[in-house]
């Protein structure tokens, strides 16, 4: 091309850049579909935990929990239903997962249940806290809500998610177990211990290590 006048060089350059910038364009205006579904939709892309297995895994075991003993057993010595309170739930999987959402499943279920109180975490109760406090500051007397009037819970729930993932030509299977253990806070008793497992096979194509 240096051989070639000035002129036509410029032209041909020129039709270049063009010629780049319409192919970028093209592929910057590929038509893109986007289609709206129900939210409780189970979709798998990737194989990975999903919104899915949150729900099934928090109502699955949250109704294993209340049909066990413990609860008719502490309505019966009480005389009231029991108090609840969601601690830490582990997440000991190599990927990320959402574990607040988790827990924000498993206090639906128990609170939708109508067969006992969930108090707020340890975060939240900071908040309220700061609340009542400021109130004391700045709202009137009547509508100020008083201190020391938190229900305390008798029993803490609190587990772990682990993950196994197996690969071979193509194909990978991943498997879940979820651990969850309800203590009695007093007595440190251990009043009931779920289990709930998920396996999943994912094809070739579809599986991002």
């Amino acid at each position: 091309m240096r051989s070639l006048p000035v002129a036509v060089r410029r032209l041909a350059l020129s039709v270049l850049v063009l010629a780049a910038a319409a192919g970028a364009g093209g592929l910057g205006c590929a038509k893109r579909t986007v289609t709206r579904i129900t939210p409780d939709t189970v979709v798998d892309l990737s194989g990975r935990w999903n919104d899915a297995d949150s729900r099934e895994v928090s109502s699955a075991m949250i109704q294993d929990a209340l049909n066990a003993p413990w609860v008719t057993q502490w309505i019966q010595k009480t005389g009231r239903k029991p108090t609840v309170i969601v601690g830490v739930i582990r997440n000991r999987t190599a990927e990320h997962i959402p574990v607040g959402t988790f827990v924000g499943d498993i206090e639906r279920a128990f609170v939708n249940s109508g067969q006992m109180s969930v108090v707020a975490t340890a975060a939240e109760r900071q908040d309220l806290r700061s609340e009542r406090a400021d109130q004391w500051q700045n709202a009137t007397e009547e509508t100020a809500k008083k201190m020391g009037r938190e229900l305390g819970a008798d029993f803490m729930l609190s587990g772990s998610i682990e993950s196994i993932t197996d690969r071979q030509e193509g194909q990978a299977a991943l498997y879940y177990q979820v651990d969850l253990t309800l203590q009695n806070i007093e007595s440190n008793e251990k009043s009931w211990i779920g289990q709930h497992k998920i396996k999943k096979v994912v094809q070739k194509g579809r599986f991002t290590p």
